[in-house]
């Protein structure tokens, strides 16, 4: 989901990763705060009005070195005959 988001140029919020992995908030939120960590992950707080009647969620996306690896890893682990996806078009530097 966050190599998909990063070859449009978009965000990922946590609770639309909880929800499309079928994994707890604590779970996603843990690996979210170690790929941040490790450098593959940037995070900022959405903009959002102040008439807005619900927090503020956080938004994540993958640095250009955490789109390059994950499409490594992903390169490495996809089962043989699985076709390419739509995310080997990022730009060679990756999502800004």
């Amino acid at each position: 989901m966050l190599l998909d988001a990063a070859s449009r140029g978009d965000d990922v919020h946590g609770w639309a990763l909880a929800k499309a992995t079928q994994r707890s908030g604590p779970t996603i939120y843990g690996v979210l705060d170690r790929l941040e960590d490790a450098g593959w992950v940037a995070s900022r707080w959405e903009d959002q009005s102040e008439d807005s009647n619900r927090p503020r969620r956080r938004l994540y996306r993958l640095t250009p070195t955490g789109a390059a690896e994950a499409r490594t890893l992903v390169t490495q682990r996809r089962p043989a005959g699985f076709s390419p996806l739509a995310w080997t078009d990022l730009p060679a530097g990756g999502p800004a």
